[in-house]
């Protein structure tokens, strides 16, 4: 074997074993990403789809990882572009809802308890976490990411700031709003459902 064959296997065997360090690691955070995912869209479909294409999109471009780097930062960066994409995508097309079992849940229990529901169990079942994830999937998609990547993902401000590629001050501020704009979300929801 030439020398410039030992190098080339050399390196072949090399990339080999860094994409497959690479994968490994990557996979070890896949629950992370999809805790994320499942707070940024509305239901498990979604998030399970978005999870999987940001894995796609991650190991056909590994290569453009820098090893030493924050992993999960990256990943969290694709999870989220790709979010956005999907947001416009959705912006784009009319919305079409289809009905659940979920959808007819209180019906379903008064037929069941044979009676009304006190206005304390009214409020519970309207909090349930459905009803978050549906208040969230209210805030716009700019306030939604940083409530979720700090609220939810437990991420710094500084990781948060990394991940969406933005200055730290916009990543405070769209939290104070986004906050806000859930709370408010929240509330007309409770109250003007009980």
């Amino acid at each position: 074997m030439s020398e410039t064959e030992q190098t080339d296997a050399r390196r072949i065997a090399t990339e080999a074993r860094d994409r497959v360090r690479f994968e490994e690691e990557a996979l070890d955070l896949a629950d992370q990403v999809y805790r994320v995912a499942r707070h940024m869209v509305g239901n498990r479909d979604e998030a399970e789809d978005l999870v999987q294409e940001t894995y796609a999109r991650a190991f056909r471009s590994w290569r453009s990882f820098t090893p030493g780097t924050n992993l999960r930062a990256w990943l969290l960066r694709i999870l989220t572009n790709l979010n956005i994409d999907r947001g416009r995508r959705r912006q784009r097309t009319p919305d079409v809802q289809s009905l659940e079992a979920n959808d007819y849940y209180l019906a379903d229990r008064l037929e069941e308890t044979g009676g009304p529901i006190s206005e304390e169990e009214r409020v519970d079942e309207r909090l349930s976490q459905d009803s978050i994830v549906t208040a969230l999937a209210e805030v716009p998609h700019n306030f939604r990411d940083v409530v979720v990547l700090v609220d939810i993902g437990n991420f710094s401000y500084q990781d948060a700031a990394q991940i969406l590629d933005i200055p730290i001050g916009t990543v405070m501020s769209r939290l104070h709003r986004g906050r806000r704009i859930l709370k408010r979300q929240l509330a007309e929801e409770t109250v003007g459902n009980v």
